[in-house]
């Protein structure tokens, strides 16, 4: 359902399967709570291959955002589609969480959203 590896200097964490919704939705977010919780803060999803996603898996992943922002992390996502994309830009998700077209070569967060 989710595979994760480590990547240059944060990790990805990418979802197989075509759709991302209420019926993996809480899997995931447990699935990407233990790995912020074993200390790997900085995270990019991987929606390479997804081609539907609703919004409690969107839920989700606002919620995991909020966790990492609070161990001082943060999410990021890469490889949306089209459809995706504009999805994430209709509810202004793009204002609140870094968009990557591909894995990006270095993530150690963005938008300076806490100070140290």
């Amino acid at each position: 359902m989710f595979e994760s590896f480590k990547y240059n200097d944060y990790y990805v964490v990418k979802i197989k399967g075509r759709e991302a919704t209420l019926k993996n939705a809480e899997k995931f977010k447990e699935y990407v709570t233990s790995i912020i919780k074993e200390g790997d803060h900085f995270l990019v999803i991987s929606f390479e291959g997804v081609k539907y996603i609703d919004s409690t898996f969107m839920g989700a992943l606002v919620s995991l955002l909020k966790y990492a922002l609070f161990v001082k992390g943060d999410i990021a996502v890469a490889n949306l589609n089209k459809d995706i994309y504009n999805l994430f830009c209709l509810v202004r998700m793009e204002k609140v969480i870094m968009i990557y077209d591909k894995l990006p070569d270095s993530f150690t967060g963005s938008f300076g959203r806490y100070s140290e």
